[in-house]
């Protein structure tokens, strides 16, 4: 690491907001179009960098360069939009494993004849009316691949708590889908 790395290291680290301005005004396009050639997205590319950003002064004073700044910048940019792109792949599994999971509950006469856009309303539709937390904690659950017990932590709730909601919300689900296809659902 060079002493010039070193020197904004310091300042940053200490909390000098104009150095970190200054940083990022040099390095925020360029990082942009790197996370964009891993992306395909810029506008997802932004956001990576933003949140790199935040994360970088948010943790400042623990933050130790063992190399260049710029490989630093670089890498971790890399890492975050790799990263990303790693917890889209969970989304899109875990939200297939969802819908599967709904259309087990419909009657194998009834699937043909089951719209998958209808699907989707119907489950959009009974999100929207099922309590907060209950849908907050399904969607965390099956489209963000969470455990329960991170999504106990990241709600400050219990796990038991995680556990009855999502047992509410399938209920929900069941009744909802029960209602959709005039009481042919298991």
């Amino acid at each position: 690491m060079n002493l010039n790395d070193l020197y904004i290291q310091q300042k940053i680290r200490a909390g000098d907001i104009r150095e970190f301005e200054r940083l990022f005004m040099q390095y925020y396009e360029p990082l942009c179009r790197h996370a964009g050639k891993i992306l395909n997205d810029m506008d997802t590319a932004e956001d990576v960098v933003q949140e790199f950003f935040y994360n970088f002064w948010k943790d400042r004073e623990s933050a130790g360069l063992k190399f260049s700044l710029n490989a630093y910048l670089y890498r971790s940019v890399r890492n975050n939009a790799l990263h990303y792109l790693d917890h889209l792949a969970i989304r899109k599994n875990y939200a297939e494993k969802a819908l599967c999971e709904f259309r087990e509950m419909v009657p194998a006469n009834l699937q043909t004849e089951l719209d998958l856009n209808e699907l989707d309303e119907v489950i959009n539709t009974t999100l929207k009316h099922m309590p907060e937390r209950c849908a907050q904690v399904f969607r965390m659950n099956r489209f963000e691949g969470r455990k329960y017990r991170e999504i106990a932590g990241i709600l400050s709730i219990s796990e038991k708590t995680v556990e009855a909601d999502m047992s509410r919300a399938l209920q929900i689900f069941r009744r909802s889908l029960r209602d959709y296809t005039g009481g042919k659902v298991r």
